[in-house]
């Protein structure tokens, strides 16, 4: 299936400095987490991607322009430096188109403008570029083809840093409660949508909040409730966390290095399940 990838973040709660990369560019280990996120669906045989470029379009497009499989493969340098032999490589097989899809645009809009590159395919992958996790995608695709809706998306639980307030009257708290604990999922970033889709999304809206929202009253909606790992990138926090599992070797999402089993009872495919 083609992946369509949302690349135009600002990324404005992560930035230190003077930093002017687009939110997926942000690295975890000598990449960035748009590399991790595509390597997640290569994984799954999912290897061409259509890129909606905003805001850092150029620098996104430079790095692939420039790619360096040297930098995450081993390889086998002769000749006195002269010949590279690759034991590896991470891109070969990929079709990456890159589409620039304005700075300020929806993200609703941004999936419109490259419908045309979607073709005829029954269905496609899309994602928000900047969010991690190790479910088993092709077993939540599977699931999703056999319904008649127009799209799924990974119903996550909220991070454990959050906290919700048990309150009495409009001052009093009463209790605190982390909002993992509770009875709710937020959307995942991970969505399998059919061309359908279109119908409920028109110009200048949102993709959830629009398209979404309206598939959901209709009954076209589902949800994939997911227990596993799940991380955003969204803060300098989270950025650093990810970077330290990373470092030492602990990188759940990254499924590529190794074949790991997935504990079937993560996956809780439930129908017309859409967080607020």
């Amino acid at each position: 299936m083609k992946v369509v990838l949302f690349c135009g973040g600002l990324g404005m709660r992560m930035r230190s400095g003077s930093e002017s990369l687009p939110k997926p560019m942000m690295p975890i280990g000598s990449r960035p987490v748009l590399w991790h996120v595509m390597r997640y669906y290569a994984h799954f045989g999912h290897t061409e991607f259509i890129l909606c470029l905003g805001f850092g379009a150029h620098s996104v497009k430079d790095y692939f322009l420039h790619y360096d499989e040297t930098a995450s493969n081993d390889f086998v340098l002769t000749k006195g430096c002269e010949h590279v032999e690759l034991l590896g490589s991470d891109i070969s097989d990929w079709k990456i188109t890159f589409i620039d899809t304005g700075i300020d645009t929806p993200i609703g809009e941004r999936l419109r403008r490259v419908r045309p590159y979607l073709d005829e395919d029954e269905a496609f992958l899309a994602n928000y570029g900047d969010v991690l996790t190790d479910a088993p995608l092709n077993d939540i695709i599977a699931d999703f083809l056999r319904t008649d809706a127009v799209g799924t998306l990974l119903a996550v639980k909220p991070q454990d840093s959050f906290h919700v307030l048990e309150m009495e009257g409009d001052t009093e708290i009463r209790g605190f409660r982390p909002a993992a604990e509770m009875a709710f999922r937020i959307n995942g970033g991970y969505f399998v949508l059919r061309q359908e889709i279109f119908d409920y999304l028109g110009p200048n809206e949102d993709l959830v909040m629009d398209a979404c929202v309206a598939a959901a009253q209709a009954g076209k909606m589902r949800a994939v409730p997911y227990d596993g790992f799940w991380a955003p990138m969204d803060t300098l926090k989270e950025r650093t966390a990810l970077e330290d599992m990373y470092r030492h070797g602990d990188s759940p999402w990254a499924l590529w290095r190794g074949d790991r089993t997935i504990p079937h009872k993560a996956m809780h495919p439930i129908d017309a399940v859409f967080p607020a």
